[in-house]
């Protein structure tokens, strides 16, 4: 018994890679951690949208700490720069 060739995904159904972070800025008109030793790595998701429900839960813990900033980093587009950023329509 042979198994079927496995096909590329498509792009609908490609991993694009997303990591969630966060932790306490120095100051809320920068992107400057206080102490880099205790950025929170909420992890490594495979679609934007997983990332952004992390994301989200995440932010929703620390409501209370104005200086606390969540972030999704696309890692696809740092991986694979030539690919084109999906488009939103409006």
């Amino acid at each position: 018994m042979t198994t079927p060739p496995s096909t590329p995904p498509t792009q609908e159904h490609r991993q694009l890679l997303h990591l969630v972070f966060g932790g306490e800025l120095k100051s809320l008109e920068t992107h400057e951690f206080r102490d880099i030793s205790k950025i929170d790595i909420v992890g490594v998701f495979p679609d934007y949208a997983s990332a952004e429900r992390a994301w989200r839960a995440k932010a929703q813990q620390t409501v209370d700490s104005a200086q606390t900033r969540y972030f999704i980093v696309h890692l696809h587009r740092l991986i694979e720069p030539d690919l084109a950023p999906p488009t939103r329509i409006a």
